[in-house]
């Protein structure tokens, strides 16, 4: 969501109009280049994405807003340079899905630890279930960088992936 930069209620999944608002595959049109985002641009197969052209390969992270291709929100390198971690626990699909933006995680339901999370992180982090990933990596294939696409992982046992800090700085919380 944060990616697409649209307000939720506009492009949920049990929302057919939200096909309507914003279908790109990319927050900036229908395809990437390594111009636009850090992923591995010189596969053969797997190294271009629609009408993209191959591209390089960096091997490695970049700094944060190298590209400069904000979405509406002001974020940058949604797509690609590292995985985000996002606090949803894996569900094969979105069936029952909350629609309100909260963290849609039916076995901590009714404790406090998505409250604050700086305060729970260890709890968070020693959670062995999968949780679920987005916006690919530097060393990933630019099918898997795209908004739609998600993958779910053990956050224990890998080093390649990263959480995005936002500061509320004009927020009343």
């Amino acid at each position: 969501y944060a990616c697409r930069a649209l307000p939720l209620e506009k492009q949920s999944p049990q929302n057919p109009k939200s096909k309507i608002q914003n279908s790109f595959p990319f927050h900036f049109g229908e395809t990437i280049s390594t111009e636009l985002a850090n992923y591995d641009g010189t596969n053969e197969k797997y190294g271009v994405y629609g009408r993209g052209e191959k591209g390089i390969y960096r091997q490695e992270t970049t700094e944060v807003a190298l590209f400069n291709v904000a979405n509406d929100f002001g974020l940058s390198d949604m797509h690609g340079n590292v995985w985000e971690w996002c606090l949803d626990p894996w569900h094969e699909n979105y069936d029952n899905a909350p629609r309100d933006g909260r963290v849609w995680d039916e076995e901590n339901e009714n404790d406090n630890r998505y409250q604050n999370v700086l305060n729970n992180l260890d709890t968070l982090i020693e959670d062995e279930r999968k949780h679920v990933v987005r916006g690919g990596s530097w060393y990933i294939s630019p099918r898997l960088c795209r908004s739609a696409c998600r993958g779910d992982y053990n956050l224990r046992y890998s080093n390649s992936f990263g959480f995005r800090v936002v500061s509320l700085q004009d927020s009343p919380f």
